[in-house]
């Protein structure tokens, strides 16, 4: 009977020093935006950021002290303005990029160019393609990362979720339109199968570009004119203001939005910026709509 009973405590053990070398064994395959199927031995070391989203990321993450190089409009937070620059997002100094002994660089399809891949992959380097088109494409990114350096995100993902789930509840009856402005001149404006969209969709308004085949469309103003949104969101650096939209096209004085004052103006590196700051970015203007609305409602008393 003893007998017996050893056998199965060896077989056990056996069993499981088996499965624990083989979990070890097991690498995790990670796929970029583009299907590049990555996998990591051990974790970067040396990285490069060349997209200002994708800075914040790593910074989130905690994952700046591997950054070692990144671009000249990675400016938030604070410190990623005293990493090394080594280009514009368009254009780098590839001899500096090598020079810096690169892991790995993340570049992102909307942000870098194709020939910038092309001449990493000619240069030899690694890179990590991310293209996150909307909320969804955001946490995957954030997840990506994550994963490339074993940390988990689904506590973050998580607190994102919640928050969004919130403000959709809370948003549901507003049933408004907006026009978001991406550039004014020409007017450049915000389509439906993007990210800037979702802020619109998640506050409860209705994109008044949501039939476009383009993810930002350029508009005439005449179609404005005719489309009359009840808000416009204007993206700015701080020195923008109503009466420059005024100027630029004097006719919008009839639209709704401009009689009832509810021009939105957003800080454009805050909105503009597929990273994790989108649902700061969400509750921003969540919280602005919000008083504009609660301001009509007292004047109507």
């Amino acid at each position: 009977m003893k007998y017996r009973f050893y056998i199965l405590i060896i077989l056990i053990l056996i069993f499981r020093c088996n499965s624990s070398h083989n979990k070890k064994a097991t690498k995790e395959i990670i796929v970029d935006d583009l299907g590049n199927k990555f996998e990591f031995s051990s974790t970067p070391k040396r990285i490069i950021s060349l997209a200002p989203n994708i800075t914040e990321i790593i910074y989130s993450l905690k994952l700046d002290k591997h950054l070692v190089g990144n671009t000249i409009y990675c400016n938030y937070p604070e410190s990623a303005k005293q990493v090394e620059k080594v280009g514009d997002m368009l254009t780098f100094n590839f001899e500096k990029i090598v020079s810096l002994k690169p892991d790995l660089i993340f570049i992102t399809v909307e942000g870098n160019t194709k020939e910038s891949y092309d001449k990493f992959n000619e240069l030899g380097l690694r890179i990590f393609v991310s293209n996150p088109r909307n909320y969804q494409g955001i946490k995957k990114t954030y997840q990506d990362i994550g994963r490339i350096f074993s940390i988990n995100t689904e506590q973050t993902i998580h607190s994102w979720d919640s928050t969004i789930n919130k403000i959709k509840n809370e948003s549901m009856k507003l049933n408004k339109s907006a026009m978001y402005i991406v550039e004014l001149s020409p007017l450049m404006i915000v389509g439906p199968n993007t990210f800037l969209n979702e802020y619109l969709t998640i506050c409860g308004l209705k994109n008044i570009a949501e039939d476009s085949q383009l993810n930002y469309p350029i508009y005439n103003r005449e179609e404005v004119l005719k489309r009359n949104p009840d808000y416009i969101i204007y993206p700015t650096d701080g020195n923008d203001n109503l009466e420059k939209i005024k100027s630029a096209y004097p006719e919008w004085k009839n639209l709704s939005a401009i009689k009832n004052n509810n021009v939105i103006f957003v800080n454009r590196d805050l909105h503009l910026r597929p990273g994790p700051r989108f649902v700061n970015a969400v509750v921003d203007l969540f919280n602005q709509l919000r008083q504009k609305e609660i301001a009509v409602r007292n004047h109507q008393k």
